[in-house]
């Protein structure tokens, strides 16, 4: 039988009008430290983010997309959080925010492959069903 990791994740939003709490879902952060594995993924479908939020400034968005993603890659670019040990990234990154890049609430899985628990979490939770 395979050895069944135990991981937490979160799933990234943008959230254009905190206000109104309506947020779209362009990616997640698993972590899963008995693979030791720390890792982000970003999707953003430009189009239903435009249709849902005509007035948001994506290149202003970026960036901070981008730093989470290098947060959990531990670059040294990305300043003393990257440094960290991953489980202290991870819990950074998931601390909860009243900003237009928010993360929701963490949950926890069990997988037997944790190298692709990130694709399927983009699938079930980001990309809109075809």
């Amino acid at each position: 039988m395979p050895t069944l990791h135990t991981y937490d994740y979160a799933v990234i939003r943008v959230v254009p009008r905190v206000e109104r709490e309506e947020f779209i879902n362009v990616g997640v952060i698993v972590s899963c430290p008995g693979a030791r594995h720390l890792q982000a993924a970003i999707e953003i479908d430009e189009a239903r983010l435009r249709a849902f939020a005509p007035t948001l400034d994506l290149q202003a968005l970026q960036p901070w997309l981008d730093a989470i993603v290098a947060i959990c890659r531990g670059d040294a670019a990305a300043g003393p959080i990257a440094q960290l040990p991953p489980r202290a990234r991870f819990h950074f990154l998931t601390a909860r925010r009243s900003a237009v890049v928010q993360v929701s609430p963490t949950h926890v899985g069990r997988t037997a492959q944790p190298e692709r628990i990130v694709e399927h979490l983009l699938q079930r939770m980001v990309r809109v069903p075809r």
